[in-house]
């Protein structure tokens, strides 16, 4: 059933993009390419974008489907929560890139108003995680050890839905490589959790479905991109990745699997510091795969190099918590 979950999702997001991708055009719905960015993107200007949208609209119809001819699936506080998260999220997303393509502002919305938003998601999905006694507990990868947390987890889901959309968010730089890296670390947490934890049904399947749409993405979406997922599919797939981890309660594994991700993160976090307070920077560019580009890599070995990164972090963090 995961296999034939994939399946549908991917062939769902193949046709609707066949249909969004004209349609954008028409609409004149292109992304406008920062100035400081590599000048070799400046190419890439005029490329539709919120293809996220799609992605979002094939992973819901997809779990619907499902759910109406497997009596296994039922659609239960966990979907509602993952589809909160993916559609709330999605729609900061959204508004985002309407209002840098609509108004013609590259920064869309203000980092204040993202940051409320996801703030106030993640309070949400918590508070609805405490009414229905979901747990509070973190799980130790590789033990059977889990740490209480009480009132303090729920700063960990707001760190966790927050921090991990916009550490996705800066990895969709090039083509292909955030819904490459992504696929892997969604399909890393799917098999996890089908090998390990009986009730894990719900996140196993939504997981493949957004695997599917992901690859169903992906056909569109390598270099040279016929279109790019924008802030509507970046922001959602990072609080979806999240709250995978934080059902499953395996908070800690995330940053094993999502091991791009984070080092994404990290190098922008270093490189500010770094230029803060001494005027030096530490990378070419960040984040760091624009590095590697300005460092005379071609686009496309820096995004399989990078998905081959995501698949050595998917493999360690499978190690830990099914074969140790």
């Amino acid at each position: 059933m995961n296999i034939l979950t994939l399946i549908i999702s991917f062939i769902l997001t193949s046709v609707l993009l066949l249909g969004f991708i004209p349609y954008l055009k028409s609409l004149k719905f292109g992304q406008s390419i920062r100035e400081e960015g590599p000048e070799s993107h400046m190419s890439k200007s005029g490329t539709p974008t919120m293809g996220g949208l799609m992605i979002v609209v094939s992973i819901i119809i997809t779990m619907f489907i499902i759910s109406m001819f497997n009596t296994d699936i039922s659609l239960n506080v966990e979907f509602w929560l993952l589809t909160l998260v993916l559609v709330g999220f999605g729609l900061l997303g959204f508004l985002d890139d309407f209002i840098k393509i609509g108004f013609k502002r590259n920064l869309g919305l203000t980092s204040l108003q993202k940051l409320i938003g996801q703030v106030v998601i993640a309070v949400i999905f918590y508070l609805i995680m405490k009414q229905y006694n979901l747990g509070t507990a973190v799980s130790i990868p590789g033990t059977n050890i889990e740490w209480e947390l009480g009132w303090f987890y729920a700063l960990l889901v707001i760190v966790m839905l927050v921090g991990a959309s916009n550490a996705v968010n800066l990895t969709d730089g090039l083509d292909g490589l955030l819904a490459g890296t992504a696929s892997i670390a969604f399909g890393a947490f799917a098999f996890i959790i089908a090998t390990v934890q009986a009730d894990g049904t719900m996140l196993v399947t939504f997981s493949m479905a957004i695997v599917g749409a992901l690859l169903g993405f992906l056909i569109f979406n390598v270099h040279p991109a016929k279109i790019f997922m924008g802030d509507t599919g970046s922001l959602a797939l990072g609080a979806v990745i999240a709250a995978i981890a934080i059902l499953s309660h395996l908070e800690i594994l995330l940053v094993i699997i999502g091991g791009v991700f984070v080092i994404e993160t990290l190098s922008v976090i270093i490189q500010v510091i770094s230029f803060k307070s001494t005027g030096k920077r530490v990378f070419r560019m960040s984040p760091i795969h624009h590095h590697f580009e300005l460092g005379g890599w071609s686009e496309w070995r820096v995004v399989t190099t990078f998905w081959f990164v995501g698949l050595f972090f998917a493999f360690i963090g499978i190690i830990i918590e099914v074969i140790l």
